[in-house]
């Protein structure tokens, strides 16, 4: 099993510990990979909202270094998924639109001829390599955490572009989860907004989207949360302290990375994982494993 790894931007940089974390853990499962250093960020969906073709050009450029690999691309971004993802599925069905793209990009010599596709990592193990053989790496069932899975918008949205987990009820973290032993935490904010568009132009609307999501994630005694999307990571990580200011309430939940979650598991110790580098300190997951920090 081979892919082209698009890192994003954010593993590279806010979120280095997801980068660690995954080259861990995909080594560990037999995913091979070729990291594309020369791709250029998706755009977030901020770049779509300002200038349409380019965010597609963009995009296409990316697929098109993947597609002269033969490989196709294997994310560790929901936002990268949503937003790769949809320019993919746009750039292969709209009549018209991939030759457009490419008359962009044809002073670069570069052409996509739509053969690629986009994956993100929890897809690949859950779908692909399947929780039956994920259960086969785990040397540390986690059978004492209760986790609560946050899905975030893009990995789920717009679903006829993605189609790979149901929208309103998705199931493919708890899958995951409950093959490392772990308890899936069963709340409604798993599939709503982390707050993150908003923090820039809405910050106490923000603020107040991560408190009500983890309020109700600690209500129903998760232990942490994991998400497979580093923005929503820095979200409920970062901007946790002010919305426990918020609403009155500590909240102290750990926000784990999905890789670190699977590595902690696989055996893999929490500084290998990059734990020590969250806001949020993580000697509580730690200690319920009966493991040193």
């Amino acid at each position: 099993m081979k892919y082209a790894l698009y890192t994003g931007c954010a593993a590279k940089g806010a979120c280095p510990e997801l980068y660690q974390s995954t080259t861990l853990i995909t080594k560990r499962l037999g995913i091979e990979v070729v990291e594309m250093i020369n791709a250029a960020c998706c755009g977030a969906g901020v770049i779509t909202e300002a200038d349409p073709d380019l965010a597609l050009a963009i995009n296409a450029r990316t697929f098109a270094q993947a597609e002269a690999l033969g490989l196709d691309i294997m994310t560790i971004c929901g936002t990268c998924q949503g937003v790769m993802g949809m320019a993919n599925h746009r750039l292969k069905t709209e009549e018209g639109l991939l030759d457009r793209i490419n008359a962009l990009l044809a002073p670069e010599g570069i052409r996509y001829g739509g053969e690629v596709q986009v994956k993100h990592l929890l897809w690949i193990i859950v779908g692909e390599i399947g929780v039956e053989a994920l259960q086969q790496h785990v040397t540390r069932p986690l059978e004492n955490l209760r986790i609560a899975p946050f899905y975030g918008c893009y990995i789920l949205r717009p679903s006829k572009y993605l189609g790979f987990d149901d929208p309103e009820n998705p199931v493919s973290l708890e899958k995951l989860i409950s093959a490392l032993s772990a308890h899936p935490v069963d709340y409604e904010g798993r599939t709503k907004c982390c707050g993150f568009p908003l923090v820039l132009e809405k910050e106490p609307i923000a603020i107040g989207m991560v408190g009500a999501n983890l309020k109700e994630a600690k209500e129903e005694l998760a232990d942490a949360m994991v998400t497979p999307c580093p923005l929503c990571h820095m979200n409920l990580d970062i901007y946790q302290g002010r919305a426990e200011d918020k609403i009155g309430e500590k909240l102290g939940l750990p926000i784990l990375h999905l890789p670190q979650l699977v590595g902690l598991a696989m055996g893999f110790s929490p500084k290998e994982l990059g734990m020590t580098r969250h806001l949020v300190p993580t000697d509580k997951v730690v200690e319920k494993i009966q493991l040193k920090v």
